[in-house]
């Protein structure tokens, strides 16, 4: 078996996820609450004979958890995110978790995502207000009140989304285990009128994109001079038989 084919076809597989992977970054650099993706690869070792040759693995997806940059509103259904914690919505999918804290107030009083998703309390209920009362207030604690009145709450998550989460609309996650609310916020807590950009850094993407451009072309590359000399063997050998 040449090795070496089976090693290039690899490294391409791998190149090909990452590149997929700044892509979706680059294109939701705009979106409100984006966490960026990343790709983690492990080395596979395989008992070829004479010599163990590397592989390298399928990929395992991360998540940069690091907060975005705030950007100020004054819309009163707008609320960011300080410190870790995520909101719960209501989707087809089951409960997903965003940082992405843009709502809307539909003429029922029902308060929903920009998507249409159901805000959920802490307890997992849609959030409701009364759409006649006036505008509301939104405390650190997800506390919602409108004319001095508690009317309801915004849950806030601890959600591990770092890995082995799916995505959902992409600013979304639904977690491999189950969040807990989150109760202290000290250093945790909802800020009316804000919303939190991506944590994309586009330029450093922009110079990711063109550095694994690069090195799947010289993989590419490499796997073809390859190609050319074993064929070339291949023949010489041939004509001296």
């Amino acid at each position: 078996m040449d090795a070496g084919i089976y090693v290039g076809l690899s490294a391409q597989l791998a190149l090909d996820r990452r590149l997929s992977t700044i892509a979706n970054n680059v294109a939701n650099a705009g979106t409100a609450g984006y966490r960026a993706a990343g790709v983690s690869f492990s080395t596979v070792m395989s008992r070829t004979v004479p010599f163990r040759t590397a592989f390298s693995s399928d990929g395992k997806d991360v998540v940069d958890t690091r907060s975005g940059g705030l950007n100020k509103t004054d819309n009163p259904f707008d609320v960011a995110i300080q410190g870790v914690g995520l909101m719960a919505i209501s989707t087809p999918a089951g409960t997903a978790y965003t940082r992405d804290g843009r709502m809307q107030m539909l003429p029922t009083g029902d308060v929903v995502s920009l998507a249409g998703y159901p805000i959920l309390d802490a307890g997992g209920s849609p959030l409701v207000v009364d759409a006649r009362s006036g505008p509301v207030t939104i405390g650190r604690d997800g506390s919602v009140s409108q004319g001095g009145r508690p009317v309801g709450s915004i849950g806030l998550f601890d959600a591990d989304i770092s890995q082995h989460a799916k995505r959902y609309d992409n600013a979304a996650f639904i977690p491999a285990r189950e969040p807990e609310p989150i109760t202290d916020f000290t250093r945790n807590g909802f800020v009316q009128g804000f919303v939190e950009e991506s944590n994309v850094n586009a330029i450093e993407e922009m110079a990711r994109l063109i550095e694994v451009t690069r090195s799947f072309e010289a993989v590419a590359s490499g796997m073809e001079r390859r190609d050319t000399m074993l064929r070339d063997a291949i023949q010489t050998l041939g004509n001296k038989a």
